[in-house]
């Protein structure tokens, strides 16, 4: 009951905000807001131990596939600028371009690909446990 009470308090307090943000001349733009991946999939539940918050900036080069990999943990990203295509590897794909964010798939084998003619620079924020991996890559 408390957790529900707090969660409800929470989300009250986030709207306020909001609201007073936008009424002081400051503008919020909600990017991404879920409980499912891009490809449709539930989120997992978080895992148990010390939470710890990684952000990455990565630079993807011009017609650059990145290896197949997967992250054993949610995150979720803004592409900053150029293009990218993201596919799993039961070839569901998301494309995506400058400004767009995206929730990534979790446990599940997908690789990038940067098909356009400029830098893609993406930022992602990982949610995980202290110590545990960011993603794995699957050998060839």
């Amino acid at each position: 009951m408390k957790r529900a009470y707090l969660g409800l308090l929470i989300i009250a307090m986030v709207s306020q905000f909001a609201f007073a943000a936008e009424s002081s001349g400051v503008k919020v733009d909600v990017l991404a807001k879920s409980t499912l991946s891009w490809d449709g999939n539930v989120l997992p539940n978080y895992p148990v131990g010390k939470p710890e918050i990684t952000i990455l900036k990565i630079a993807i080069a011009p017609k650059t596939t990145l290896p197949l990999h997967q992250h054993p943990l949610i995150n979720a990203g803004v592409l900053l600028k150029g293009v990218l295509t993201v596919i799993t590897e039961d070839k569901k794909v998301l494309y995506l371009k400058a400004g767009e964010a995206l929730i990534e798939v979790v446990d599940k084998w997908h690789y990038g690909v940067n098909e356009g003619e400029e830098t893609a620079e993406i930022v992602v924020f990982y949610a995980g446990v202290q110590g545990q991996a960011l993603s794995q890559t699957k050998a060839p």
